[in-house]
C-alpha cells in the first residue's frame, strides 16, 4: 500500500520533479556526460600520442633494463639496473654528462637567449632595411639543414679554414680550433644556428611591452640598462621562461651538428649524450646500455622541464 505525496497549501499536491536522489548527485551526471562531449574531439590526438609517443617510450623504458644486443645474442633477459649502475661508473659516461651540460650551458642559456634578446632588442630601434637584412641572415641560419650547417661551420673552424685566414690576415696567432678547443667550437655552431628561434620569440615579447611605459621611464631619467633590467626583462618574464626551455630541449639532443663536426673527438672531447648514446647502441651494438643512456637523457631533460615549468607559474 503506497501513501500519496503530502498536499501542499489550499490542498494542491506536489509531484516529485526527478528520480529519488539528492541534488549534488542529479548535477553529477550532467556534468560528467559534459565532461565526456569535451572529451571527444581531443581522443584520436591522445590515441596517437599513446601509440607513438607513451608506446615506443614504455617498450624503451623496458629495454633499458635488458641487457639486450644487436648482435651476437639469441635471445636477451632481464638484468635490472645493471645497465645504470655501469654507466655511473664508466668515466666516459660521466665525461658526456659532463660536456652536455657544458655545451648546453654555453650555447643555450647563455649563446642563443642572450644574443637572440640582443638582436631583438637592437633590431627594434633599427631602420626597415636593417631590420629586413639582419632577419633574412640570422632566419637563414636557423632553416639550413643540420648536417650542410655542420659542413659550414667545420670549413669555418677547421685548420685551413676562414677563421685561421682572417687571424692570419690581422697577423694574429692561429691554431687549429677543432683539436685545441673542440666542445666551444660546436657550442659557437649551434649558437650560430639556432640563435634566430630565440630572436624571434623575444621580437614579438617586446613588441608587447607598451610604448607609454618604456617612455616614462626614459622621462624620469632611466637610462637604457635600467629599463632593460627593471621594466623590459620582468615584463617579458614568461616569454624568457619559454623559450629557454624549448632551447634547452632542443640543445640537449643535438646530433648531427657535432657528428658532422667532430664525431665526438678529438678523442671524447666533444662526446656528448646523444653521441654516447649512438657509439654505445650502434657502434658498440649494446642496445640495452644505449636506450639506459638515452633514459638518463629523458630524465635530464624532464628536471630541466620542470625547473622552467616552475618558473612560467611563478607570478612576477
Amino acid at each position: 500500500m503506497t501513501t500519496a505525496p503530502p498536499a501542499g497549501p489550499g490542498g494542491v499536491v506536489k509531484t516529485p520533479r526527478g528520480p529519488d536522489l539528492p541534488p549534488p548527485a542529479r548535477r553529477s551526471a550532467p556534468r560528467a556526460r559534459r565532461g565526456l562531449l569535451r572529451a571527444l574531439p581531443v581522443s584520436p590526438a591522445v590515441v596517437l600520442l599513446a601509440l607513438f609517443m607513451a608506446g615506443p617510450i614504455g617498450y624503451c623504458a623496458y629495454i633499458a633494463f635488458t641487457d639486450l644486443q644487436l648482435t651476437g645474442q639469441a635471445e636477451s633477459s632481464f638484468i635490472g639496473f645493471d645497465n645504470f649502475r655501469e654507466a655511473f661508473g664508466d668515466e666516459r659516461f660521466l665525461n658526456a654528462v659532463w660536456l652536455t651540460l657544458v655545451f648546453t650551458v654555453l650555447s643555450s642559456l647563455i649563446g642563443q637567449n642572450t644574443l637572440g634578446l640582443a638582436l631583438a632588442s637592437l633590431m627594434r630601434r633599427a631602420s626597415k632595411p636593417v631590420r629586413t637584412v639582419t632577419g633574412a641572415v640570422v632566419i637563414t641560419a636557423w632553416v639550413l639543414p643540420e648536417v650542410v650547417a655542420g659542413f659550414l661551420l667545420y670549413a669555418f673552424f677547421r685548420r685551413e679554414g676562414t677563421l685561421n685566414a682572417v687571424l692570419d690576415f690581422l697577423h694574429l696567432p692561429s691554431q687549429n680550433w677543432m683539436f685545441t678547443l673542440p666542445i666551444l667550437a660546436v657550442s659557437f655552431a649551434n649558437v650560430w644556428r639556432g640563435t634566430a628561434f630565440s630572436m624571434l620569440v623575444y621580437s614579438a615579447a617586446l613588441n608587447e611591452i607598451p610604448k607609454e611605459i618604456t617612455e616614462a621611464a626614459e622621462v624620469d631619467g632611466a637610462g637604457g640598462w635600467r629599463r632593460m633590467w627593471h621594466i623590459t626583462l620582468p615584463m617579458i618574464r614568461r616569454s624568457i621562461g619559454t623559450n629557454l626551455m624549448l632551447n634547452t630541449l632542443q640543445t640537449l639532443s643535438v646530433f648531427g651538428l657535432i657528428w658532422v663536426m667532430t664525431r665526438g673527438g678529438p678523442g671524447n672531447r666533444s662526446q656528448t649524450l646523444p653521441l654516447f648514446m649512438y657509439e654505445q647502441a650502434f657502434q658498440k651494438s649494446m642496445i640495452g646500455y644505449g636506450t639506459a643512456v638515452a633514459l638518463l637523457l629523458l630524465v635530464v631533460g624532464s628536471l630541466f622541464s620542470l625547473v622552467y615549468m616552475r618558473l612560467l607559474r611563478t607570478e612576477v
